[in-house]
């Protein structure tokens, strides 16, 4: 892999956890293969072991990403104060668990609870939980965080669907510092055009994470993966790249469940993590930068 490219894996690609009897050889693996980074599935900041947590990463020269969420009783885009300011103090706790683990980045869905949505958003909804996300950015970024928002499909939320409602929900946010995370799994639900999807976010996109249509291996679906680095790196895109999959052979079923993750796309994660990071290198190596090297 290109010394040049920043690329995370979810850790739910090779295990089901965090658990300490399965972590360690998950990020020797990680490590071994070429990835900077790890993404954590959602940690509880009250019971983690921070300490321990990032001794693992560090000890194996890789950087935590976590990742933020909402819930009905604590959501920042709740017409009721009180649920609101809950939302927002579970968005500053999973920030305090990202300084304590060292890291410098903090995905997710800080925007709404997730899944299942039953109509749409108002515009009141979404200003306010623009709003609250930007405040908690800011503080994010005086604590060398970048906080990060995920685009989801319809399926998943009502709230931000679409690159260009995702540059909205930013300038509604009034932050110089919210970042847009693009998921191409997503992206081939609702964008007509991927390439001009990733164009139309690219002065926010903090993160472009690749994930195919079947949430297996990126060397096979619909979505051209090879062709999405190629685009993207042509158009000036610098930041950090994301590598994403789940299978049930994997995930605790109550969180396969949830993702609804109802097959076995793939059983040997580690290749699937090696498979990855040669397609990215496949569309680095095919865009006008690589082709010149």
């Amino acid at each position: 892999m290109n010394a040049d490219l920043d690329v995370a894996c979810h850790l739910n690609v090779l295990v089901a956890d965090a658990a300490p009897e399965r972590l360690g050889t998950a990020l020797d693996a990680l490590a071994a293969a070429g990835y900077r980074r790890v993404v954590l599935p959602p940690l509880d900041p009250e019971t983690a072991d921070a300490a321990a947590l990032a001794r693992a990463f560090a000890d194996r020269g890789l950087a935590p990403i976590t990742i933020a969420g909402q819930m009905p009783t604590a959501d920042v885009s709740s017409s009721d104060a009180a649920v609101r300011a809950d939302g927002a103090a579970m968005l500053r706790a999973a920030l305090d668990l990202t300084v304590a683990l060292g890291g410098d980045q903090m995905n997710g869905v800080p925007y709404g609870p997730f899944g299942g949505p039953t109509a749409p958003v108002g515009r009141d909804a979404f200003e306010r939980a623009a709003i609250e996300v930007g405040r908690i950015a800011d503080e994010a970024h005086e604590r060398g965080v970048t906080m990060t928002f995920e685009v989801l499909n319809r399926y998943e939320t009502a709230v931000v669907n679409t690159a260009a409602q995702a540059m909205d929900f930013v300038a509604a946010s009034g932050s110089d510092h919210l970042r847009i995370h693009l998921d191409t799994f997503h992206m081939a639900v609702e964008e007509a055009d991927l390439a001009a999807a990733i164009r139309t976010a690219l002065p926010k996109l903090g993160y472009l994470e690749l994930g195919q249509s079947g949430r297996g291996a990126l060397s096979s679906g619909v979505v051209d993966v090879v062709d999405v680095v190629r685009q993207a790196l042509d158009d000036g895109y610098r930041g950090r790249w994301g590598v994403e999959a789940f299978s049930r052979s994997v995930l605790p079923a109550p969180v396969a469940d949830m993702l609804a993750i109802w097959r076995e796309p793939y059983d040997d994660g580690l290749e699937l993590a090696a498979d990855a990071l040669r397609v990215i290198d496949a569309g680095r190596k095919a865009s006008t930068a690589g082709r010149a090297a």
